[in-house]
């Protein structure tokens, strides 16, 4: 594996939105310097649902993109989605929290799915366009930063799969606002998932 490319963008207004949003990413020809909060440079629009420590980083794969360039019948360029990097050669649907992403000193650890919003089916010109992405069940995943470092397109990428029991992106996904089992949120807290649903999980034990 390697990066394709590396994404990042400026804060503009989507038609018919009042609000700004970062979602609008383009690929960089340079090195890109990535922290805990992401790469600098990057303008993140709604912090409170976007970036943070556990959304860092938020990646496409290559897989996944030509699976919708041929759903969507045009070419998915990088950067369309909002995502950060595109990995040559990986398929979101079989990426799970805990695994990992190593490039260089750069070190990416799976949080969470990507959750469709309005603002994406905005970005993308189709009011349908949650619904859509739901039903595919391929979203993007998204990152915490355990070392940080310098990200270019054709930078090799190592894969290192996560040791414990598997939670999927697609999983992830289906099962966002739902009610977990007590066998599948005990599987979901022993993963280094996001805080967000770490704490949303923990609160439900108390109840």
């Amino acid at each position: 594996m390697k990066i394709r490319a590396v994404c990042i963008g400026n804060f503009e207004r989507l038609p018919g939105k009042k609000y700004r949003t970062g979602i609008h990413k383009h690929a960089v020809d340079r090195a890109v310097i990535i922290d805990c909060e992401g790469l600098v440079g990057d303008a993140i629009g709604n912090r409170e649902h976007h970036g943070g420590v556990d959304q860092a980083v938020y990646v496409e794969g290559s897989l996944t993109l030509d699976w919708w360039t041929g759903e969507l019948g045009r070419p998915i360029e990088p950067g369309t989605f909002g995502e950060n990097l595109v990995i040559d050669g990986l398929d979101n649907r079989t990426v799970s929290v805990g695994d990992r992403l190593v490039a260089g000193d750069l070190v990416l650890e799976v949080t969470s799915a990507r959750i469709p919003c309005a603002t994406f089916a905005a970005r993308m010109a189709d009011p349908k366009f949650v619904r859509r992405y739901t039903k595919a069940s391929r979203p993007g995943i998204y990152c915490r930063v355990i070392t940080g470092g310098m990200a270019k397109a054709g930078l090799p990428v190592e894969y290192v799969p996560y040791a414990g029991q598997k939670i999927t992106m697609p999983e992830m996904l289906a099962t966002f606002g739902k009610l977990l089992s007590p066998e599948d949120r005990a599987r979901y807290l022993a993963a280094p998932i996001h805080f967000k649903l770490r704490n949303l999980l923990e609160a439900q034990l108390s109840h």
